[in-house]
């Protein structure tokens, strides 16, 4: 006899929508009422390219206490819990202001942003946002430097960016023993002119190549200053998937009044049942 077992899951439908930064792509919840709790298996699965939704990492937005106007807690796409996120936090801002939510002084795990809508057009934004200051740029290797701009950065400069097998060479890094368990994000970076980079990262937490990074593009520029003696203050980042401007005031070894710009780009919405 065959018995027939009804299992005792019980699924509910999640209200989601997506978004990208430069090709950098997130899955955006709105959990202001606190009401949902997510596993990282839910994460994991709702950020995979073949049986999920499919995005680079997912955000929800939360309350925050005065005086900030709701906090940004980020995902990576494997479910584990993330820094901070450039791209990620743009597209939080922008679905912020789809939510009514005017100002964007909002909270994330390394602490306070302040980011400013510069346009709107359909579903374009284009988003200002302020970084924390950076101090301490180190030289790892003569040609390589760390960069903590909120997520831990090595920028690696190369002459041909395009010819790099980031899969691989970032994944080498991304685990050496000289950056302990948790890893590092690894950016490799051509200079294409004065001001002008092409950046391409291996993130951890994908653990793949994403097609921009917003910490890491400014880790690029940021590591670029020191490594040229370059006194520019404002940066033109190409990516596979778009262009994002850096800006900064330098003083030494130290990073003032750092800003990430560029679009945001509302993809579609939806309900997914977990």
């Amino acid at each position: 006899m065959i018995g027939i077992f009804q299992n005792s899951y019980q699924f509910m439908k999640l209200p989601f929508c997506k978004y990208h930064g430069a090709g950098n792509d997130f899955i955006l919840i709105d959990n202001m009422s606190g009401d949902h709790q997510l596993s990282g298996n839910q994460i994991n699965t709702m950020c995979h390219r073949r049986f999920g939704i499919g995005a680079d990492g997912l955000m929800l937005i939360e309350s925050a206490p005065l005086p900030y106007s709701y906090s940004m807690n980020f995902y990576n796409s494997d479910g584990t819990a993330g820094t901070m996120c450039g791209n990620g936090g743009r597209c939080l801002v922008a679905f912020a202001e789809s939510l009514g939510l005017k100002d964007h002084f909002f909270y994330s795990i390394d602490g306070a942003h302040r980011a400013y809508i510069l346009e709107k057009s359909g579903n374009y934004t284009k988003v200002r946002l302020e970084l924390n200051d950076v101090e301490g740029v180190r030289n790892y290797d003569g040609n390589s430097f760390v960069v903590d701009t909120g997520s831990l950065h090595l920028v690696k400069f190369v002459s041909d960016v395009q010819a790099v097998d980031v899969a691989s060479e970032g994944k080498f890094w991304r685990w050496h023993k000289d950056f302990g368990k948790e890893g590092i994000n690894v950016n490799f970076v051509e200079i294409l002119d004065r001001g002008y980079l092409f950046v391409r990262t291996f993130e951890r937490g994908v653990e793949d190549e994403t097609w921009a990074c917003g910490t890491g593009s400014t880790a690029a520029a940021i590591a670029t200053s020191v490594f040229t003696g370059n006194d520019l203050t404002r940066w033109f980042i190409q990516t596979k998937g778009g262009n994002l401007e850096v800006e900064f005031q330098k003083k030494d070894n130290s990073f003032r009044d750092v800003f990430l710009t560029g679009g945001a780009v509302r993809v579609f919405e939806g309900e997914v049942e977990i």
